[in-house]
């Protein structure tokens, strides 16, 4: 089995995910990292026993000895520093969203078809359990046709210190702060529900409305360079492409829930509720005959790869039937992002995808 030599390319927060994950892959080395803060790459490679440290993709081109890339970087950067890397041909896994606008993300999905590599977001939540098994009764017409559906990915980081004080450490002030990238909320996990919604529908969005709040966190909204000016919640009514109605919603203030995910589809033959609450993936059925009772039963979910597994598998058989989510993927859902954003300025009206 031929070796994958990977390169990780920031080395924050996220980074120490995706190390974790790579290194029970048999046959994939981490050779390098690289990040434009010295300090921070030196004691990351020293922790994970990474042999090539660099300060610039330039740098790390020149040297050339990997094969793939897991982007890790803030958004805002992710379209500058991944361009340069299909060009070279390197495979890529690039956290999400994809970019911060939906220009720079569809350039990013022709380059890597262009290239022909594999390209993979990191939409980690689509790889549950019960997510794919819901996906597949829908598929298979177990709810029959979906009419409304009301999703919601919670966390409560900004009302207790589970994570650690977002006050004080950068790795999450940054998230709060527009003018370091972050597109809020919205961008952060609303493109998980939003991606774990329509996965679960098989359904394209065809218009959104949304509605796009920040709330005053500290005095002055300002914590040093951090203006905190990325939204905080986010709600949107959300029309699919077979005319089925519902509502998504994330938020950043939601007391009791660290980061949970829970999505209730209905169709006119049944329903399913599926969750990822407390890290436990959960799914439940109302399902003919047990409409007429209204009682639900919990459904088998068998274990699927994770993202950085389906990654190192498409890289060594290129079978594309493992690489989704892929950029094409990511350009998509920016295109949903740009457009609540820009239903939001425009004070909540419906907007059609173009």
């Amino acid at each position: 089995m031929k070796t994958i030599r990977l390169l990780i390319l920031g080395t924050g927060n996220m980074a120490e995910c995706h190390v974790a994950a790579f290194s029970k892959i048999a046959g994939v080395k981490v050779v390098a990292g690289i990040d434009t803060r010295g300090e921070q790459l030196a004691q990351f490679n020293a922790k994970h026993h990474i042999p090539k440290g660099f300060s610039s993709i330039k740098q790390a081109l020149e040297w050339g000895e990997f094969d793939a890339v897991s982007n890790v970087t803030p958004d805002a950067v992710h379209y500058s520093i991944t361009m340069p890397l299909l060009a070279e041909k390197k495979h890529i896994l690039c956290e999400k969203p994809l970019a911060t606008n939906a220009t720079h993300a569809a350039n990013m999905a022709i380059a890597a078809r262009e290239a022909g590599v594999i390209n993979m977001v990191n939409l980690s939540y689509r790889h549950n359990p019960a997510l794919q098994k819901a996906a597949y009764m829908v598929r298979h017409g177990d709810i029959g046709r979906i009419r409304f559906f009301e999703a919601s990915y919670l966390q409560s980081w900004l009302t207790q210190s589970a994570w650690g004080n977002w006050k004080t450490d950068n790795k999450w002030l940054w998230r709060l702060s527009s003018q370091h990238g972050s597109r809020g909320v919205l961008g952060d996990v609303g493109i998980h529900i939003l991606d774990f919604t329509t996965f679960a529908a098989g359904q394209d969005v065809r218009e959104i409305s949304c509605r796009l709040a920040t709330f005053d966190k500290i005095p002055g909204g300002q914590i040093g360079e951090y203006s905190l000016d990325a939204n905080d919640t986010a709600t949107m009514q959300v029309i699919l492409a077979n005319n089925a109605l519902g509502t998504i919603t994330a938020s950043r203030f939601a007391t009791g829930h660290l980061n949970d995910l829970r999505l209730r589809i209905y169709g006119d033959k049944g329903g399913l509720d599926i969750s990822f609450e407390n890290k436990i993936s959960r799914l439940r059925a109302c399902l003919s005959p047990d409409q007429e009772t209204a009682k639900w039963r919990d459904i088998v979910c068998p274990e699927v790869p994770q993202i950085y597994q389906n990654f190192i598998d498409a890289i060594r058989t290129r079978e594309k039937r493992t690489t989704e989510p892929d950029f094409a993927r990511g350009a998509e859902l920016q295109k949903i992002l740009d457009t609540a954003v820009e239903s939001s300025n425009q004070l909540g009206v419906s907007l059609k995808i173009q």
